[in-house]
């Protein structure tokens, strides 16, 4: 397990955990990680729009040009921008300072392949190695690594972007889309886009801030009470939300109701199998059953991965799926790239509606539904395994068990639904996830397995 990089890159507090040192560092790491492959590497780096983004971009930076990479620096942009930048332009790696939906004290270090892909857990391993055992190597003064801005990599993301839609389609039906940036990433790409789709936009906070002034940056129903008012008072298509680096996108249909993550991620599977007359969807094991449902209804199949949109990305890639991503609201689109992209998802979204002409609300009725309830439960790191297999034979003589998934964590399936049980990668807590076809039997499932979690952990404190 790494000890710096969690789900999604390394995060912290700024100056106490998130500091100057460890980006110069991880910065030397991460270098002499790809100048083990390639002679002189050439990095790309892209911010969010955080307050502390030049002192981490400005740090890495310098890391990476003492051990001889070449750094691109392409400003502030959505991490699916710096994503599809390393792709198009056949870099070595991409880095994208943010830390995503976390409080404005927050920032991060996201790492990116040379595929366009988040790094995977091996690679964050091998770079870790390089930083705790020191061994990086910088280079001779006239071998460092040159530093440049380019400022292609929006233009370049949108161009592409538009080329995977049917753009005409889309102006023909003139669609009004309310725009929730945060204050983020999202703000300097995504109203463009959509104006130039024919889109009539209404923003709110689509001004680049990284105090996050409008609202916190995660897209829950309770940060998003300006938007749904604004939905349910100027009646548009659907209105939308970014989280702070535009990966991902969590919509209102045109009643104003919010749409959870898994609805959509439902919706989207539908349309692709539908559309594909069958395939694969690859999703993680914390989605709703409401994926699997409708996958199979059009006669495709669903693949479950760990939890991570690196994973969830290459398995995509190794199985030549249609369709993948997470029930946050991060989704992949293979016809474009493999990464979550929050405008991606809107504008494929406008090209659905386009097609379907039928509101959100009513492509929604077609999804079943299912209540998912979330637990956490306070547990040491090194107990966590401990524990996890204690639940595990728990569950050895109970005749209402019908399987159990243990493609991450223990995914315990019986008649009322399912709960899964899994550890966090980053933080001392064990998460309790439960979905069934209705609250209540929800409401016990979570409770039921929290129950137990916290008798193990107790009784495994006590004995040592």
């Amino acid at each position: 397990m790494t000890k710096l990089f969690g789900t999604n890159g390394i995060r912290g507090i700024v100056n106490k955990d998130m500091t100057s040192d460890l980006a110069l560092n991880i910065g030397k790491a991460w270098g002499h990680y790809l100048r083990q492959k390639t002679k002189q590497p050439s990095v790309v780096i892209g911010t969010d729009a955080r307050l502390s983004n030049d002192m981490l971009k400005s740090s890495i930076t310098a890391g990476f040009l003492s051990v001889g990479c070449d750094v691109i620096d392409i400003g502030l942009v959505p991490t699916p921008c710096v994503q599809y930048y390393v792709l198009k332009r056949s870099l070595d790696s991409g880095v994208m300072i943010t830390a995503s939906h976390n409080p404005p004290e927050f920032n991060g270090i996201k790492g990116i392949d040379a595929d366009g892909t988040e790094f995977s857990k091996q690679t964050e391993e091998d770079i870790e190695e390089i930083y705790f055992s020191e061994t990086a190597k910088m280079v001779p003064w006239d071998q460092v690594g040159t530093h440049s801005r380019n400022t292609e990599a929006k233009d370049l993301y949108i161009k592409g972007l538009l080329s995977s839609v049917n753009v005409e389609l889309i102006k023909k039906n003139s669609f009004h889309v309310v725009l929730d940036c945060g204050n983020g990433a999202g703000s300097v790409v995504t109203p463009e886009i959509l104006k130039m789709l024919g889109c009539k936009v209404t923003e709110l906070y689509c001004t680049t801030d990284g105090r996050f002034p409008g609202h916190p940056s995660e897209p829950t129903p309770e940060n998003l009470k300006d938007l749904i008012a604004t939905v349910a008072k100027e009646k548009p298509v659907f209105g939308v939300a970014q989280d702070g680096d535009a990966d991902r996108a969590i919509f209102i249909d045109e009643k104003g109701n919010y749409i959870w993550g898994d609805q959509t991620l439902a919706l989207f599977a539908q349309y692709f199998i539908e559309k594909h007359h069958g395939g694969i969807v690859i999703t993680p094991v914390t989605s709703s059953t409401s994926v699997s449902d409708v996958v199979q209804q059009y006669n495709g199949d669903i693949v479950f991965t760990r939890v991570g949109s690196p994973v969830v990305a290459r398995a995509m890639m190794e199985k030549k799926a249609v369709f993948g991503g997470e029930e946050n609201g991060g989704l992949i689109f293979p016809d474009f790239q493999f990464c979550r992209d929050s405008a991606a998802t809107i504008v494929k979204f406008l090209e659905i509606l386009a097609e379907k002409k039928k509101p959100v609300s009513s492509l929604l009725q077609t999804i079943p539904s299912y209540s998912l309830v979330k637990r956490k439960v306070s547990c040491p790191h090194d107990l966590k395994t401990i524990i996890l297999g204690l639940v595990k034979e728990k569950q050895t003589d109970d005749a209402s068990i019908d399987r159990i998934d243990e493609t991450d964590g223990l995914k315990i399936y019986n008649s009322k639904g399912w709960v899964l049980i899994r550890p966090s990668g980053t933080e001392p807590i064990i998460r309790v996830y439960a979905e069934a076809q209705n609250l209540k039997d929800a409401t016990n499932l979570a409770g039921c397995y929290e129950n137990i979690v916290l008798s193990l952990i107790n009784k495994k404190s006590i004995e040592s």
